[in-house]
């Protein structure tokens, strides 16, 4: 009988493969709990705005790149917390990633100018909240 032996770059390659599909699989299959989850989706949305608004010209390619950075780096912290945690942040970090999304939020809404007004419009809305 023959034995058959899978060179090692072939097994590698498998591994490799696999790999983004099963952290697909377990963040599908409930790996998060629901808190995460939505946190991790927030921060991906998040960079999806970022995206949409330099693609339409509302905000310069530096601070996009400089959102974006941070924006991702908060979905990863999230992603390695809850990995370390079995799918849950603890309390403190996860109001910290909080502030931190909302904070990139803000400023990309300042930079857009599509931040709330102050007042009550007799400024005809054109003084930023901040």
């Amino acid at each position: 009988m023959r034995s058959f032996k899978i060179p090692r770059t072939a097994a590698l390659a498998a591994l490799l493969a696999t790999v983004p599909y099963a952290g697909a699989y377990a963040a599908s299959a409930g790996f998060y709990t629901p808190r995460t989850a939505g946190l991790i989706d927030q921060a991906q949305s998040l960079d999806q705005g970022i995206m949409a608004a330099r693609q339409v010209n509302k905000i310069k390619p530096d601070e996009a790149r400089s959102l974006h950075m941070q924006a991702v780096h908060i979905s990863r912290v999230a992603q390695r917390e809850a990995a370390a945690g079995h799918g849950t942040i603890p309390a403190a970090q996860y109001r910290q990633l909080v502030a931190q999304l909302d904070d990139v939020g803000e400023r990309l809404r300042n930079a857009t100018g599509s931040s709330p007004l102050i007042g009550d419009g007799a400024d005809g809305g054109y003084y930023p909240n901040g």
